[in-house]
């Protein structure tokens, strides 16, 4: 038996946070119902075509849910999510602050009527304060928690280069939600959970701001650099490839003078001659690493590195990580089948003795309508009159 398999998920989303959430429910076996616009459907589907086709955004967070078109304008698409949340389990949504409560299915409605319900809202600031009703993207979202501040070099801030405050805010959702159907089993009543992707991602930020807070001091933008520890972090070898290592106690350091730079003598420099000396004095230290390095392939750093017990990692490129032996190795590839044909898909990085992922299709825009329609009772008669009023 599949660890959610009975529970059913009812999830009006759009972009990121919340198909993050309930793709994660779909994994351990829950029923998602994904509610779609009819027409083009969720504006995710439209980022880009990269995969055969359709979007990188959407096959990652898309698959094994069931895809259904309703105009949520109408009464009659209102009447079909009512019975909908009749049977449900969960609800999740992430449309705009205050859109789910004007169409008639506030938290609160829906607990009234449906005790055992758990229902799961995202927004980018929370449903009260200034910010309510500030529209809220992810780079917006990094910006305003600080994050953008301390990613990047000393001259350029950045912003992280994948989609954190909607990916957190989808991470607690799901977690979030695990912890209301525990707490149902017990009590028998459902919850009203609310996550905000400011609140989510100031959870991730936890150590830069306490140090900015209570020391008085912004922490340093380093780059791939450490900003206390040195070496550590990227250099360049002699054939135009980056190595990355980091030194953490003397005895690395030791066995990295010996070993990597063939230098002992270096150990005990007093220039260098602990991690305190080592960070004040780089610009003195690190000409002499790259001297060294500078004369040597990557491959043999690295191979320096792993014999001397020293961490490292190479820099790969997206698609050389798309390719990783260590994913290959341990069997982390499925199959998932999409409108247009297969593609490669990860399994979830929690695993669990005796119990393989779901990773059925990605659906196409309102593909079950039809068959879900048909469980609540609707004859075809009844399904063509809604295609051709566009309600469904």
């Amino acid at each position: 038996m599949l660890p959610l398999e009975g529970i059913t998920v009812v999830s009006l989303e759009q972009a990121v946070a919340a198909p993050f959430a309930s793709r994660q429910l779909a994994d351990l076996g829950a029923r998602v119902i994904k509610i779609e616009r009819p027409g083009d459907g969720d504006f995710a589907r439209g980022y880009d075509k990269t995969v055969n086709g359709m979007a990188s955004y959407f096959v990652w967070i898309n698959r094994s849910k069931e895809s259904i078109t309703l105009d949520l304008k109408k009464p009659e698409g209102k009447e079909i999510l009512s019975k909908l949340l009749e049977k449900a389990d969960v609800f999740i949504q992430n449309l705009a602050p205050g859109a789910v409560d004007r169409l008639g299915f506030s938290p609160q409605e829906l607990q009234e009527k449906h005790p055992q319900l758990i229902t799961c809202s995202i927004s980018g600031y929370g449903k009260s304060g200034p910010y309510r009703d500030k529209k809220a993207y992810d780079l917006l979202i990094q910006c305003e928690a600080g994050l953008v501040s301390v990613t990047g070099t000393s001259e350029t801030p950045s912003k992280a280069g994948i989609s954190i405050a909607d990916i957190c805010a989808g991470m607690y959702a799901y977690s979030g939600i695990l912890t209301a159907l525990y707490q149902r089993e017990k009590t028998g009543k459902g919850t009203v959970l609310e996550i905000s992707m400011l609140e989510a991602l100031a959870e991730w930020m936890g150590a830069p701001m306490y140090y900015a807070g209570y020391g008085g001091k912004e922490p340093s933008r380093t780059g791939a650099s450490h900003a206390t520890i040195y070496p550590y972090g990227p250099f360049p070898c002699g054939d135009g490839k980056k190595v990355f290592f980091g030194i953490q106690n003397e005895r690395e350091w030791l066995r990295f003078c010996q070993e990597i730079l063939q230098k002992p003598e270096l150990a005990n420099d007093p220039r260098f001659n602990n991690n305190s000396n080592r960070f004040q004095n780089q610009h003195m230290l690190q000409p002499i690493i790259e001297d060294v390095l500078s004369v040597l392939t990557a491959e043999v750093v690295i191979e320096r590195l792993e014999k001397a017990q020293i961490a490292n990692a190479r820099m790969n490129t997206v698609r050389e990580f798309f390719e990783h032996p260590q994913l290959k190795a341990r069997d982390r590839w499925r199959t998932v089948e999409t409108p247009v044909g297969p593609i490669k898909a990860l399994i979830p990085a929690a695993t669990m003795k005796g119990f393989e992922p779901v990773m059925n299709p990605i659906p196409k825009v309102g593909e079950h309508t039809e068959k879900i329609l048909s469980e609540l009772g609707y004859d075809t008669e009844k399904l063509s009159e809604l295609r051709d009023e566009v309600i469904i």
